[in-house]
């Protein structure tokens, strides 16, 4: 059993080190990087997880970006602590966080990521939403939290500039 709740200033290394634990070095040097740099993540739907001693076992994070300026939230990175993975933890965390997004009113959510286990939750190639290269197209992922939200919706993902976030 874990305990869901919003990342906090005070969890931020223990996340970060959780990052740094879960994916390849260079992390930073992938093109969601650079949507990300100078941009508050959105803190209330960016979750930790800990398990009954407090320790973190896994963490998601949102940050605001728009496409053709079409407001959407861009997941990740989510990760779990290695000795806490097949637990179904990642699930629970992105369940739980875009049912927040919903309740906070966003309208769409992508990520890049493996279409075969994010379309579980809902998510579906975006085929004509751009990532910043070398992104592969077949990894642009998004899904509709209003009916239609990402209908009509293509072009570049661009950094967000910096306008009040629609919602946080």
């Amino acid at each position: 059993m874990y305990r869901l709740a919003a990342e906090t200033p005070q969890d931020v290394y223990e996340v970060e080190a959780l990052f740094d634990l879960c994916f390849a070095p260079g992390r930073e040097a992938l093109s969601s990087y650079r949507l990300r740099d100078d941009v508050p993540r959105i803190r209330k739907l960016s979750l930790v997880a800990r398990d009954a001693e407090d320790i973190l076992a896994g963490a998601v994070r949102f940050w605001p970006v728009t496409v053709a300026g079409a407001v959407a939230l861009l997941l990740g990175p989510i990760a779990v602590h290695p000795t806490r993975q097949g637990e179904g933890l990642a699930g629970e965390l992105i369940r739980d966080a875009l049912a927040r997004a919903s309740a906070e009113g966003w309208a769409r959510v992508m990520l890049v990521g493996d279409a075969p286990y994010y379309g579980r939750f809902g998510f579906a190639r975006l085929e004509e939403v751009v990532m910043p290269p070398p992104t592969n197209p077949e990894r642009v992922l998004g899904r509709a939290l209003r009916d239609g939200a990402w209908d009509g919706v293509r072009g570049q993902v661009n950094r967000w500039q910096g306008e009040p976030l629609p919602s946080d």
